[in-house]
């Protein structure tokens, strides 16, 4: 079996389209993986994944890129929170917020916790998705390491986090304003009405054909006026093509 072969089995197993990644890129992280396990094929890779659940679990952990952190670039954060403050609240009380691949839960609770800070209280809801279940699983339970929460201030810590040995828990209150949900952004349809999408460091990795896709459908997804927020590494060149003006480096709004 070849690599090609390989994400044709993977799309069949798991439902995740590892035909929409950048290949090169994608290769090399299955080859690091098998690597790392000892395995010397791609046939003896998928032996191993049938009959060991700890093994499919990593698989799943390592291709679907869970890296993120508490106000991940703390001043593009600051922007955002001055474009919530300033612009969607003068317009919507009450907020609809969607956190898309949320990973482990820090991009929504950061944004739980602007909210949560400003002078105006409505009643937002936060809406955070991934497709990996287990990392769900983790972030509905709301438990962090240090080098997770380096961004956020003394404040904000005492406020919204419990320290337990050496886990920092995060406060009920913050966490019942973020519903989490399974769904893929390539596969699966997207909800409307949003005055507010985030997705940071995810679209990079995928091939541009479906990259445009994503794009248009966030576009789709946005209330005219409406903020996609995305990652310190990425830009939308073309943003116009999608119904976007620029708001900021990094935040694009719906015209």
């Amino acid at each position: 079996m070849d690599l090609e072969k390989f994400k044709e089995w993977v799309l069949k197993e798991f439902n995740i389209n590892l035909f929409a990644y950048k290949s090169n890129q994608l290769h090399r992280r299955i080859l690091s993986l098998m690597s790392r396990v000892g395995v010397n094929s791609v046939d003896e890779y998928v032996a191993l994944l049938k009959k060991d659940k700890e093994q499919r679990q990593k698989f799943l952990d390592f291709i679907t890129i869970n890296v993120t952190e508490f106000f991940r670039n703390p001043e593009i954060f600051q922007e955002l929170k001055v474009k919530i403050e300033k612009e969607l609240l003068l317009r919507e009380k009450n907020l609809k917020i969607w956190s898309a691949a949320c990973s482990i839960g820090a991009e929504p609770y950061s944004i739980a916790m602007i909210l949560d800070n400003l002078k105006e209280k409505g009643r937002h809801s936060i809406l955070a998705t991934d497709l990996d279940e287990s990392i769900l699983q983790r972030a509905r339970k709301g438990e962090y390491v240090k080098s997770e929460i380096k961004n956020i201030s003394n404040e904000h810590l005492k406020k919204y986090f419990t320290e337990n040995g050496d886990k920092y828990l995060i406060d009920s209150r913050i966490k019942n304003m973020v519903n989490f949900k399974k769904h893929d952004l390539i596969l699966d349809s997207y909800e409307k009405g949003f005055d507010l999408i985030v997705c940071r460091n995810v679209v990079i990795y995928f091939n541009q054909e479906i990259k445009e896709e994503i794009y248009k459908k966030f576009s789709a997804s946005l209330k005219p006026g409406g903020l996609l927020f995305v990652g310190a590494t990425e830009s939308i060149y073309n943003y116009r093509d999608y119904g976007f003006e620029k708001a900021s480096t990094f935040i694009y709004r719906k015209q």
